[in-house]
């Protein structure tokens, strides 16, 4: 009784919804004469011709004149000044060979000459093992370009992160034994 008294009630609600639910009676005669005009709103750009004359005044490129340009090339001198007193830089480099045969590292130092004559290879020993290595990039893009001519001929190939002793690098001046115990010690001569 109670689950028929649930559905005739349910039933009564469902119809009564889809009642709702019709379709409005508007017609589209109803908006047959609708105008609307949009030109006030809407946005309008000049002739490409117009805003060339406009901009067709001279550049200015001098550094001087630029401020930002300036602090910039101070930025920049200042960045390589503190670089010139780090002894090494990290970047990349393409390992060809690595393991503890030294006939094969030095043969395939070798090969690599013979194939490869404009590249320049270097030839490391770190304890108990040889590393035969190409190149010393900034980043693994400059990298790909020789990796991809070495991989065919050399398939164990492979770039890796390296550290690199820059060139350029002078020692700081050496302090004698005196003076530097006296720059310990704080004591002036």
């Amino acid at each position: 009784m109670k689950k028929s008294l649930i559905g005739l009630i349910g039933l009564l609600i469902l119809t009564n919804s889809c009642a709702l639910l019709q379709k409005g009676g508007s017609n589209a005669d109803a908006y047959e004469g609708y105008q609307e005009d949009l030109s006030e709103i809407r946005i309008t750009f000049p002739s490409l011709e117009k805003q060339v004359a406009e901009n067709a005044q001279p550049i200015v490129t001098s550094t001087e004149s630029l401020a930002i340009d300036r602090d910039l090339e101070i930025a920049l001198q200042n960045f390589t000044e503190s670089n010139r007193g780090e002894r090494y830089w990290s970047g990349f480099t393409v390992l060809v060979y690595s393991g503890v045969d030294r006939d094969l590292a030095f043969k395939t130092r070798n090969d690599l000459f013979t194939h490869f004559p404009d590249i320049k290879t270097d030839m490391q020993y770190q304890q108990p093992r040889y590393l035969v290595k190409v190149g010393k990039y900034v980043n693994r893009i400059e990298a790909q370009a020789h990796y991809h001519k070495l991989k065919d001929t050399f398939p164990s190939a492979r770039i890796i992160q390296d550290r690199f002793q820059r060139e350029e690098y002078v020692n700081p001046e050496p302090i004698d034994d005196g003076e530097r115990q006296n720059q310990v010690t704080g004591n002036r001569l």
